[in-house]
């Protein structure tokens, strides 16, 4: 029997596309196809992201059936274009060097926990962005300064793209109960003018926002599925101050994010948002998982949601 046909939509920064002609059992070799038809992106380069909050798919298994992704008939998947780390690495042929050099750098990077009280992204960069100091009042401001410049820029912050209406989108970002994620991590890279590396336990993978800017700093935080916390190098020399910015040059703390990614993934240091436990703050209905969560706000409208 035919397997049923599985229409999929693409949010991109520059509008929506329809994805048709595929169905279950099709392979992620022709999903990847069809996103660089409608796109022009590099096929090597495709990023794809569901749920509430977004989360990166795994797509590296070409031969895969789209029936081991949990895609459903009708999902709108986000997608973003950007080089993979670990294949740019090859292509330099540095891991022998990262691994080397992580071993005489002259700290360890080291995850500094912030509370989980909806804003941990905001809180995280902010602190990034202040020698560490973790200040639980800034998120506040960092919404704002959000709210600000999509406001400002309602051609490219467009509801195709933000899920919403320009307006309701900075309504619900200076919410304090709403949570950020890719959208708002690119905003505040753009801002700062520094490139913002997301460590994933889940897919043991980072996601360099900014890249294609060529940013001369980088940043650095962990992510496990619903939690943000800062990365930050402790010196080895205790009269040395901790450090939280870093040149795009420095290979060797990049070599260290890998290796965290790699340790936490082994460890299983992540958040299972196939069954993690959520509440909608509008209706205060709890919910298990981001399908759940999906299905909630399709039929509701409800987009407000926290942990629990």
């Amino acid at each position: 029997m035919a397997s049923r046909p599985l229409q999929l939509r693409c949010k991109t920064k520059t509008g929506q596309h329809l994805l048709s002609g595929l169905n279950l059992n099709s392979q992620i070799s022709e999903l990847k196809d069809k996103i660089v038809q409608v796109t022009k992106f590099s096929r090597g380069s495709i990023i794809i992201r569901q749920g509430y909050p977004p989360k990166i798919i795994d797509i590296s298994d070409e031969n895969s059936p789209l029936s081991s992704l949990p895609f459903r008939s009708g999902d709108t998947l986000i997608v973003e274009e950007n080089r993979k780390l670990q294949g740019e690495l090859q292509q330099q042929g540095m891991d022998n060097v990262l691994q080397k050099q992580s071993m005489n750098s002259k700290g360890v990077l080291m995850r500094k926990v912030v509370p989980a009280d909806n804003s941990c992204l905001f809180t995280s960069i902010n602190a990034l962005m202040n020698n560490g100091v973790v200040d639980l009042s800034c998120s506040k401001a960092m919404r704002d300064l959000i709210a600000g410049v999509v406001m400002s820029d309602p051609v490219n912050f467009s509801e195709a793209f933000l899920g919403k209406t320009n307006n309701a989108y900075c309504n619900w970002i200076r919410n304090a109960d709403s949570w950020g994620g890719a959208i708002e991590v690119s905003i505040l890279s753009q801002y700062f003018d520094v490139e913002i590396a997301v460590v994933d336990t889940q897919s043991s993978r980072i996601d360099r926002f900014g890249e294609d800017k060529l940013y001369k700093e980088r940043i650095f935080v962990i992510y496990d599925g619903i939690h943000y916390d800062p990365l930050i190098l402790e010196p080895l020399d205790p009269n040395l101050h901790v450090q939280t910015i870093f040149p795009t040059s420095d290979a060797s703390v990049l070599g260290q994010a890998m290796e965290i990614a790699s340790e936490a993934k082994s460890a299983r240091q992540f958040t299972d948002v196939s069954n993690f436990s959520i509440k909608c703050l509008v209706c205060q209905k709890l919910l298990t998982g981001q399908s759940e969560a999906q299905g909630h706000a399709k039929v509701t409208g409800h987009i407000n949601f926290g942990e629990v």
